[in-house]
């Protein structure tokens, strides 16, 4: 795993054995709240239009940058709990995507690969 992601990870890990709160730490616990944080993302853009949602005024950028940092911090603690290394999850989902979505089939289109066997 990334040495930064590392290091957030253990420290989310310290800060949740601090407060006995590990049990609570369930796989299908954090997968909750990391949609609920997710859900607060998206409630920033909801009324924006796309001009708007590309350059947030200050007081709304603080509010995304605020989410996005719940956001990861569930997404990392689950990863943690499960044993997965998000870098490398996310790099092998990429090579994935780029076997589907090859540039010159895809290029300019919102049109959805099918499923990859």
């Amino acid at each position: 795993m990334n040495e930064e992601l590392e290091s957030l990870a253990v420290r989310l890990r310290e800060f949740a054995r601090e407060r006995d709160w590990e049990r609570f730490h369930t796989p299908k616990n954090l997968a909750m709240a990391l949609a609920g944080e997710a859900g607060e993302l998206v409630a920033e853009f909801q009324w924006l239009t796309a001009e708007e949602s590309a350059s947030p005024d200050a007081d709304t950028l603080a509010r995304i940058r605020a989410e996005l940092g719940d956001v990861t911090l569930y997404l990392v603690r689950l990863a943690d709990v499960l044993g997965v290394d998000l870098v490398a999850a996310a790099t092998d989902k990429l090579a994935d995507n780029e076997r589907r979505y090859d540039a010159t089939g895809y290029r300019g289109s919102a049109r959805k690969a099918p499923p990859s066997a």
